[in-house]
């Protein structure tokens, strides 16, 4: 483990269930000499990504804060689609979560969600938190959009670890059959009791592979209820991918005359 692989090895390890480490623990589990982690901590600490904390302890330091800041502010995606997050929550007229979540790796990570007024709904997709990649109408309307070569690889790795998921031939063809649709509805796959409803917002040409869904409790959900927020959900991704190519439009005609 060498050059910028390491100082991410090390960062990675912080997480919600164990938030400090001493530089022993992380050469410990690491299995890379102590002398070595120490000079990547000094490293990271010089630079505020770590910061001491008690007894020989380190976390995570302000510098994360500093750039979640300038993603906030720079990032097109939950830039302009906050705004239409709240709206469709608004539109919705029912209790339940607006997300906005992108492709992160293998994995699916919400960028910006809104909880509707006086909402009870609480799901797992929260910014900044990494989801499953197989599971969820969240997570399949952006597999559904994925190049058949990456999609492959997924699949082919994809193990059912639950009685009701599905195999892969079986998520094969429900993305098959979302990609036709244009959206995708599932329930309780992620969160118990709850029913997501996503559609894509794709801009290749900017590396944006995302979707915009409602999450809302599946008894309060009839038939006539779902085709009304399926329509919401499809509009309001679309609105937001036509935003989203007139900014880079926008962008690259200052670039051209700046």
């Amino acid at each position: 483990m060498s050059g910028l692989s390491r100082y991410v090895h090390v960062l990675r390890l912080f997480g919600e269930q164990k938030s400090e480490w001493t530089v022993q623990e992380i050469a410990t589990s690491l299995n890379v000499p102590a002398s070595t982690i120490y000079r990547t901590v000094r490293e990271l600490v010089a630079d505020n990504f770590l910061e001491p904390s008690t007894e020989a302890n380190y976390r995570l330091g302000p510098a994360f804060i500093e750039y979640d800041r300038l993603i906030r502010l720079t990032d097109p995606l939950a830039g302009i689609g906050i705004s239409l997050l709240r709206e469709c929550a608004i539109q919705a007229r029912a209790p339940c979560a607006a997300v906005l979540a992108r492709l992160y790796g293998d994995t699916v990570m919400c960028v910006a969600d809104v909880v509707a007024r006086d909402s009870t709904v609480r799901t797992s997709y929260e910014r900044g938190r990494p989801r499953p990649l197989l599971q969820g109408a969240t997570s399949k309307a952006i597999l559904a959009q994925l190049p058949t070569r990456k999609l492959n690889r997924l699949l082919a790795d994809h193990t059912p670890r639950r009685k009701f998921d599905p195999t892969p031939e079986q998520l094969r063809e429900q993305l098959v059959a979302a990609r036709k649709r244009g959206y995708c509805v599932t329930r309780g796959e992620v969160d118990a009791g709850l029913m997501g409803i996503a559609a894509p917002v794709s801009l290749p040409e900017r590396g944006l592979i995302a979707s915009l869904s409602l999450i809302v409790e599946s008894a309060a959900i009839d038939d006539a209820a779902e085709r009304r927020l399926v329509l919401l959900v499809v509009s309001t991704a679309s609105l937001l991918t036509e935003e989203l190519k007139l900014a880079v439009t926008l962008d690259g005609a200052r670039r051209a005359t700046s």
